[in-house]
């Protein structure tokens, strides 16, 4: 039933949808594209799959006929409403439509029940990274695994390795809870209107419990501070922190076996660990 249903094309024309780039509205309408993004996240039998922003509803039907086990959908743009009732009307019931802000709906509430919950996005690149934050930090942590699609230059952040001109705070923080993988890259040609940047695709998997760094709060103050600063050497950039935390900075450094000339994109994801697992202990030492 799902092959029955009007091409994305002729959906947008039937419904006279326009992006609307306040919302940062560009619509993926090929779907060798959106199938491929499915692919990335099966198995999906026995997933619950939440996409963000689905538009008109291509990476949707390729999520149900790569079998997903159910689709929640949540779409704030009210517009796209009857071509998604069209989609669930032919999806056996495997389709659920919330109207709604993604960065204000609990999913892990919406999705409560299922024995496994993905996420799949082509997402708005002006909300992207802080849905991905905010994913990051929930706690728990609810899903098992996002497939994402950014704006390029946010896909290469998040995969950064030290050394790396992209290497900042965002890629300490991703890679301090999953395995980041970039998966293909999207040319700006293939979405209408075409955007000013290419895409790419970024699978995420969380790490396991024993793995995965907990403290992302003071993960993300150190690395705010370190990379705020980037040009600037460790000593320098981390004074505020050691200030706030009453840590004596040199100090802090050796003990993290860190070299206080080294400046940020020389450490590693374990260091900048190593440094706020280093400022926790010294709180709970200090603590009444």
């Amino acid at each position: 039933m799902l092959d029955k249903l009007p091409s994305l094309s002729e959906t947008v024309q039937k419904y006279g949808l326009g992006a609307n780039k306040k919302l940062g509205q560009h619509f993926l309408l090929d779907m060798n594209i959106t199938d491929k993004i499915a692919r990335l996240a099966r198995p999906l039998e026995d997933c619950h799959v939440a996409e963000i922003g689905p538009g008109p509803g291509g990476l949707t039907r390729s999520l149900l006929k790569s079998g997903a086990g159910a689709v929640t959908v949540i779409e704030m743009d009210e517009r796209f409403l009857p071509a998604l009732k069209d989609i669930a009307d032919v999806s056996d019931g495997r389709l659920n439509i919330i109207k709604g802000d993604a960065l204000k709906v609990d999913i892990n509430r919406e999705l409560s029940g299922a024995s496994s919950i993905k996420i799949a996005a082509n997402l708005p690149y002006n909300v992207g990274t802080k849905m991905l934050l905010n994913w990051l930090t929930a706690d728990p942590l609810f899903w098992d695994q996002a497939v994402l699609m950014f704006q390029k230059e946010v896909a290469l952040r998040i995969v950064a390795a030290p050394g790396d001109p992209n290497y900042g705070r965002l890629a300490v923080l991703a890679q301090s809870v999953c395995t980041c993988q970039m998966a293909f890259e999207v040319p700006a040609s293939c979405f209408s209107p075409p955007p000013k940047v290419d895409s790419a695709v970024v699978v995420l998997t969380p790490l396991s419990m024993d793995q995965r760094f907990s403290n992302l709060k003071r993960l993300g103050e150190i690395t705010q501070a370190a990379f705020g600063q980037r040009r600037k050497m460790l000593r320098k950039s981390l004074k505020s922190v050691a200030g706030k935390y009453g840590l004596d900075l040199t100090v802090w450094l050796e003990a993290c076996e860190i070299n206080p000339t080294d400046r940020p994109e020389d450490l590693a994801v374990t260091d900048f660990q190593s440094l706020a697992l280093y400022s926790l202990a010294s709180d709970r030492q200090s603590a009444p």
